[in-house]
This record gives C-alpha cells, structure tokens and sequence, in this order.
C-alpha cells in the first residue's frame, strides 16, 4: 500500500480563494442533480418488498425483473456520450429525468395493475433514463471540477448518498402510512424530474473547462477514430478506469443487495440489526465522499485509491470472518469508507482531457454498472451454497485487482500549463 503523503504545499493564499459566482452556483446545480438522482432511485428501491408483494414474485421473478432493469441501464451508457456531444449534458440531464420519471411512473401504474412483465418493460425503460441521467450529469460534474481547479465529484457523489437516504425515508414512511407503491413512485419520480428540468439552467457550457485548457501529452492529435464517442472503447487507460470502477462498484452494490440479509442470516439478530448495519455502511460512505475531495487534493488520486482499497479489503474480512456482531459492524464501517471514492475518482480521472470526456465517462460508467448488472444475482447464487458473508468475501478478489490498477487514475500530463481553474476572488472582497 503507496503511504499517503501529501503531494505539494499549497500557496498560503489559495485557502482564501473562491471560484467566480457562476461555477459556485453550478457546483451547487450539480449536486442538486446528484441528490435527485440518488433520491427517486431509493424512492423506487425501498418499495421492492411491496412489488413483490404486490405481484405475488418469487425471488427469481423478482431476480429477473431486476436484471431487466439493469439491463436498460446498460443499453444507455455507452449511447450516452454520444447524446451528450449531440445535445450538451444539460439537454441530455433533462432528455434522462424525463424518461426516468415516465418509466418509473409507468411501472408504478403496472405494479397496482397487477402486470409483472409491464413492470419489466418499464424498469427497463427507467433505467435507460437513470443510467443516461448518471453520465451526463458525472460529465457537468467533471467540468465544475476543471473550472474550480480541485476535486469535487466526490462531494457530487456524496449529494446522491444524501438523496439516497431522504428517498429510502419517503419510502419507508409511505410504507408505513399504507400509501400503496402507485402514487408514491409516481408523484416522487415526477417531482425530481421537474425539479431537475429547472436545476439544470446553472450548468456550465460543455465546453467551459476545454476552452481553459491544453492539449494532453498522452493525447495525439485526434483522428477520425478518437473523434468518435465510441473510440473511447479502444484505449486502455479508459479501460483500466472502468475495471477500477468496476471493482468500487462490487463493493458498494455487494454491501447494498446483501449486507442485511448476511447480518440477520448469519447471526441469527432481528431485521432492526441488519438495516442497522447497511445504515452504518452508507453513512460511513456518505463521510468519505464529503471528505475524499480534501484527501484527494492533499495525497492525489493513485494513493487515496489505493488506500481505500485496502481499507475495503481490511473491512470485508473483518465482516466476513468475524464471530461477533458488533466487530462486523466495525468491518461495515472500514467497508464503506474503503468503497466510496472509487466511482467518483474514477470517472474525474476519465475526464482529464474535457474535449473527450463525455466519451471516456460513458465507458467508463458502462464497465462499472456491470458490477450492478452481473454482481447481486451471481452473488446470490453462490450465498445459496456458502453462505451470504462468503460469497460477500469474493468481493475481496476485484477489490485487489482495484488496488493494483490505481496508477491508471494519475492525472494525465499536458503539453503545456495545466487547466487553469476559474477566476477566483479573495473571501474578504465577497
């Protein structure tokens, strides 16, 4: 594991310096974005168990419907670069929430008519519109992040974590309260995407961050190939990130489909312990990502990465090996706070160069849902034979493979100076 020790000093008076109103009330735009996005997600997710339910599901339909819905999501991600180039990533956020909140609605209408393949058709539909949504606003978060000239995407992501935890809330409570899953998901999901519709007027033009910058020395000049959205495909630093990607995507979709269910299974404790322990994991998570951005500026990307991995490694084991609830909840917290910061640090690294980010974001958002897509069922498979805190083990293998393919995070050099950050004021002229 590469110690984290800090990279340079910074100028005293660069503590004192705030980006111009324009990127603040983006950046603001932004995780706004990010939190309605977490938000109708968890809205939907936490009324699972009433679909189920509610359509009489075994636990392979409801499996099936699942993987549809991932599906969708993956049909849209490597297409969404190309929209974005087409449409700008403001235009594309709207394009998204909108098909987002019409699949969701329409799967919250199917749910209450009782038609389980209306239901998978129209997750579907809403996961092409969530995965669609999920690059093009991780490409505006990308240009708030060259224009303020230090880390932000993993507050961004924090901002999802936070939208996450205020809709699995409104679930629970409309659960609670006997409101059934149809209004519920329908009024949540149309909400978000007028609310988003409005909240993207504060992004910056897609070009913003590129015209502040310099070509890469990595970067030939582009050919036809590279001027393409799809010929991102074809280069293996891009590769490497989503496969880094991948890896923070198992750990955290592994701890949210299965860490519950492990802890009330396996130590024989009430359902309250095992939502106790996914709780302490997303918050341990959500502490991470509001924090990651200072560690990333202090140590860089290649050793925050590295350590976080070592961190998720060290809390996978402590949970899986531990004979003691409450030493296994300490290895949820080590889990989460390891998990956090690969997705945002892998798609802020992507989008080094902006004049190809929407391209290389796309792919590298695409490899990571993978672990979304492939990792619950074959997770579940396997828990079916060893057992759910075993099968949560092998986890640990991609999440060392992670820790070894940090270097591809490294900030690519430039020919010239480095993307300037926007013009910045003094906190004592504001």
């Amino acid at each position: 594991m590469t110690a984290m020790t800090p990279q340079a000093t910074k100028a005293p008076e660069a503590v004192a310096l705030r980006p111009e109103p324009r990127v603040r009330a983006a950046a603001w735009a932004v995780f706004v974005v990010f939190a309605l996005n977490g938000f109708v997600f968890a809205s939907w997710v936490s009324r699972l168990p009433a679909v189920r339910a509610q359509l009489d599901l075994t636990a392979t339909d409801m499996g099936l419907v699942l993987l549809t819905a991932a599906a969708g999501a993956l049909v849209a991600l490597p297409l969404t670069g190309a929209m974005v180039a087409r449409l700008g990533s403001a235009n594309a956020t709207r394009l998204a929430a909108v098909i987002c909140a019409a699949g969701l609605t329409s799967a919250a209408v199917a749910v209450g008519a009782g038609s389980t393949p209306y239901v998978a058709v129209s997750s579907f539909v809403a996961a092409m519109g969530v995965g669609a949504w999920d690059v093009s606003m991780n490409i505006q978060g990308a240009v708030v992040e060259h224009r303020y000239g230090r880390a932000m995407l993993p507050r961004f992501h924090a901002g999802f974590s936070l939208g996450a935890v205020v809709g699995a809330a409104v679930g629970a409570l409309a659960a609670a309260a006997g409101v059934s899953v149809t209004p519920q998901v329908a009024t949540t999901s149309v909400l978000a995407a007028l609310a988003v519709v409005g909240v993207v007027a504060g992004y910056l033009p897609d070009d913003d961050a590129a015209a502040l910058g310099t070509s890469l020395e990595s970067a030939p000049e582009p050919s036809e190939r590279s001027r393409s959205p799809f010929g991102a495909w074809l280069e293996p630093r891009t590769l490497l990130l989503g496969l880094v990607v991948l890896a923070a995507g198992l750990a955290e979709g592994g701890a949210n489909d299965w860490m519950a269910l492990a802890v009330v299974d396996e130590f024989a404790a009430p359902e309250s312990a095992g939502a106790l322990a996914f709780a302490v994991f997303v918050f341990a998570m959500t502490v991470m990502r509001l924090l990651g951005a200072r560690l990333l500026d202090r140590y860089g990307r290649v050793a925050v990465l590295r350590t976080s991995a070592a961190l998720a490694l060290v809390g996978l084991l402590v949970f899986g090996l531990s004979s003691s609830l409450p030493v296994a909840m300490a290895g949820a917290v080590a889990w989460g706070l390891g998990s956090a910061l690969g997705f945002p640090v892998g798609m802020s690294a992507a989008s080094d160069d902006p004049l190809r980010a929407a391209a290389r974001v796309s792919v590298v958002s695409s490899i990571g849902y993978l672990a979304f897509l492939a990792g619950p069922p074959l997770l579940g498979m396997l828990a079916d034979h060893v057992g759910y805190r075993t099968a949560l083990m092998v986890i640990a293998v991609p999440v060392a493979a992670g820790l070894v393919l940090a270097f591809a995070a490294a900030p690519l050099p430039r020919r010239t100076a480095s993307l300037s950050p926007a013009p910045r004021v003094r906190l004592a002229e504001c």
